[in-house]
């Protein structure tokens, strides 16, 4: 079936399957651009009709701003094909996650999937497009798969040939190079009550410091600061990671600031199955951008592709024109401003491994192709039991040439509670590319100034 596993689809991105650690050959490489977009998504639509091909993405100015600073939506007049509900999601089987059927399970009187027009929106800067084409040549795996090397920028094996390296696709994909922004979280109530968390989240990668070294900042991956600005018991406390990108020579580094004890400590904790910054319990600390982090507990297995409705261009769901209540509401957020299209994913397994612990035993990934962006995730229990489902409304940032969240949604079945997270609609301003930082702003002495209230 054509929506099913399309093992043959590989033959355009995995013909060169062989030993994890080697890089492609140059005439494979080669394609990046012709048969392949400059990334490692195959150029061409599906025989169906029901996927375009790629034509290059969103343009820069594919709509005007709004308030200044928010995206207007480019394909506001596009309207859905269908619903997809409880009561016909069995139509659709072959293109929903297992996590997509338990929602409807879960919720059938309220959870619902609007399938819109597939738009192949995702376009990066030049500069993105070269270093892909370098890693394909030249990044390899470390000892184990818990490190790169030989790698640029972003999108470090843009012609995958192992599960692990789809992994390291999504954790080194091109986020902009120095982002700020300001987002909510919330974990609503059974009944849809909640408080919101606000942060002021900072991420940088070394190249665009304002006084980058390639010595100084050898082997980070991104510089990463989020504080907490509200709700006033939680003010003032700040998170510094230091991500690594050969994570064997050197682990994650992480400090918490806490406002109360005006104390800076290491943070070993910020990782893995570690608790999420005020999350109440509901999403792990690799939960935070879909997955981050070490892959080193877990053995991943690279079952194929397939096509899969994933929410995507969620303009809707990002408009400055919502308010927060419009959004988080009781079981899930609010399906009347979702959008799903049918686009190919990357299917990997992750199990974890024998001598090794982590309360999500299991992991089912779908990658989107065209950005590397973790679309939808399922999180098994030590029982094999579905426990959570992970959503990722994913939208191009196309004035700044990002691809992008509107929002990341972690849903717990057992518990009927979920967590949203990257929400900005109410916010002043939108996400800020232009923002600018040195490498003195992410050391755990300037944690002390960033969280004074």
């Amino acid at each position: 079936m054509q929506a099913q596993m399309i093992r043959s689809s590989l033959a355009a991105a995995l013909l060169f399957a062989g030993v994890a650690q080697a890089s492609v050959t140059e005439q494979q490489a080669a394609e990046l651009g012709k048969s392949l977009t400059p990334i490692g998504a195959e150029m061409a639509g599906n025989a169906a009709g029901t996927i375009p091909a790629w034509t290059g993405g969103l343009a820069k100015d594919a709509a005007p701003l709004v308030k200044d600073s928010f995206m207007g939506n480019p394909y506001a007049d596009d309207q859905p094909l269908f619903v997809i509900t409880a009561a016909n999601h069995e139509q659709y089987l072959d293109q929903l996650a297992p996590g997509q059927v338990a929602m409807f399970k879960r919720y059938p009187d309220s959870f619902r999937m609007p399938v819109y027009q597939s738009r192949r929106s995702v376009a990066l800067p030049q500069e993105i497009y070269d270093a892909a084409a370098h890693n394909a040549r030249n990044s390899r795996l470390v000892e184990g798969g818990n490190g790169v090397t030989g790698y640029q920028l972003a999108h470090a094996f843009p012609i995958p040939s192992s599960g692990v390296e789809v992994v390291w696709n999504h954790v080194t994909r091109y986020r902009g190079g120095s982002m700020q922004r300001v987002v909510v979280q919330a974990t609503p109530q059974t009944n849809g009550s909640f408080t919101l968390v606000r942060f002021i989240e900072e991420y940088v990668l070394p190249e665009y410091l304002t006084d980058f070294s390639s010595s100084t900042n050898e082997n980070i991956l991104y510089y990463f600061k989020q504080q907490v600005t509200d709700p006033g018991r939680l003010a003032g406390n700040v998170l510094l990671v230091h991500e690594t990108v050969d994570q064997v020579k050197t682990p994650r580094m992480a400090w918490i600031y806490n406002a109360g004890q005006r104390r800076v400590r290491r943070a070993p904790q910020v990782s893995y199955d570690g608790p999420g910054t005020a999350a109440d319990g509901m999403r792990t600390s690799d939960n935070l951008d879909m997955f981050n982090g070490a892959p080193d507990r877990y053995d991943w297995k690279l079952v194929g592709k397939r096509e899969m409705l994933i929410p995507y261009n969620s303009y809707k769901l990002a408009s400055s024109e919502l308010k927060y209540d419009d959004i988080v509401k009781a079981g899930h957020i609010n399906p009347d401003h979702t959008r799903y299209e049918l686009h190919r994913v990357w299917h990997v397994e992750a199990t974890v491994k024998d001598g090794q612990r982590h309360i999500y035993a299991k992991r089912d990934f779908f990658f989107d192709e065209d950005s590397w962006q973790a679309g939808h995730i399922d999180h098994y229990d030590a029982r094999g039991t579905l426990w959570r489902v992970a959503e990722a409304h994913a939208l191009q940032r196309y004035n700044f040439q990002v691809a992008s969240y509107a929002a990341e949604t972690l849903y717990d079945l057992i518990a009927g509670r979920y967590l949203v997270m990257g929400l900005n609609n109410e916010e002043r301003a939108d996400y800020n590319y232009a923002y600018r930082t040195s490498a003195n702003d992410f050391t755990p002495a300037a944690l002390r100034q960033a969280g004074v209230r």
